[in-house]
């Protein structure tokens, strides 16, 4: 049985005395991993600091994760690659430009991927974190990409044009854009070094999902994949919820040989469901994940989106990462007792 690994994602301090406090915390309170975010502005602004905040974060005993965020357009931000590349963006099948995603068919998109690869390699980081790739649509049959690469593409594929609503065939190549997306990017960054870790949404209407996940697993250099089962703002049960959709992606990871990720949600907590955080990470212990993150350190105390109380948010983080380590520790103990015949 794999490690178990458990950790948080960081972002919002760029102070680099500030960061290095942060990162012991994190190791003081059974955290063994750190996801990074390196923006488009982090690569061009802060870029030394972050070679330092990798290395900070390595000295304090965490595994480096870099986070792709916001490069493409959300999570995160608005693409800012847009600004030099206007042709780059994703158009919606009514005809409307999207004014922060990039189409990931974009040859110049990919080339910018690259670059981007090549600066995560030459930090200390170990693996590349691919934040919840998606295409958009909505409910009314609206969705993308369809701008003349994307239209021309489908055309020689399917033989016609590529229609207003989404269809199954428009389904099947969206994944099939992904899927060569992540093949490009995953194999690049194998050959610099680095391991690829991927985390789909649960929600059927991104264009990949814990369904169809397995479109992806085939990318060469794709080593760990997971989704993020966040069940804030839902009316259902955090431990049913969290189980079941853990227990839906480790299926696929087994299937393929993959490691995996499960991601614990600790940003947006409504005062009072603080607790739930426990029960989720319980349940995503109890249906084999040994690869459980936080999203974010602290209660997200930095963003928008923080908990309404982020200090009571990480103290609940905390103590459900320290349950789970002590049953893992209850269970490395067990095994170590029955290999030497050890009975109380």
């Amino acid at each position: 049985m794999q490690k178990l690994r458990t950790g948080a994602a960081y972002h919002g301090c760029r102070m680099l005395h500030h960061v290095a406090s942060d990162m012991r915390d994190m190791a003081d309170n059974h955290m063994n991993t750190v996801v990074h975010m390196m923006s488009h502005t982090d690569w061009e602004r802060h870029y030394k600091v972050m070679k330092d905040i990798v290395d900070v974060s390595r000295e304090a005993g965490l595994e480096v994760w870099m986070d792709n965020w916001g490069l493409g357009g959300p999570p995160g931000d608005v693409s800012h690659f847009l600004a030099y590349h206007p042709e780059a963006h994703i158009i919606r099948s009514n005809g409307e430009p999207d004014p922060i995603r990039v189409c990931l068919n974009s040859p110049a998109f990919r080339q910018f991927m690259h670059e981007w690869i090549d600066a995560v390699s030459e930090t200390a980081a170990t693996t590349v974190f691919w934040d919840e790739p998606h295409l958009p649509s909505s409910d009314d049959g609206v969705y993308t990409c369809t701008c003349p690469l994307c239209r021309s593409k489908f055309e020689e594929e399917y033989g016609k044009p590529m229609p207003d609503l989404m269809d199954d065939d428009v389904s099947e190549f969206r994944l099939s854009v992904i899927a060569d997306f992540f093949s490009d990017v995953c194999s690049y960054a194998a050959s610099k070094g680095l391991k690829n870790a991927v985390c789909v949404m649960p929600g059927a209407h991104h264009g990949i999902h814990p369904g169809t996940l397995d479109r992806i697993c085939r990318a060469p250099g794709l080593d760990n994949i997971g989704t993020d089962p966040y069940w804030n703002r839902k009316a259902v049960n955090p431990y049913e919820f969290v189980y079941n959709k853990t227990k839906e992606t480790l299926a696929i990871a087994d299937r393929f040989g993959k490691d995996h990720n499960i991601w614990i949600q600790t940003y947006d907590t409504p005062r009072g469901k603080e607790e739930e955080i426990v029960q989720a990470t319980e349940a995503a212990y109890d249906a084999g994940a040994r690869t459980i993150l936080a999203w974010g350190y602290f209660g997200s105390i930095s963003n928008n989106y923080r908990a309404e109380d982020p200090y009571l948010v990480r103290a609940k983080t905390n103590q459900a990462f320290a349950r789970i380590w002590e049953w893992e520790r209850d269970r490395i103990l067990a095994e170590n007792r029955r290999l030497v015949g050890f009975t109380k």
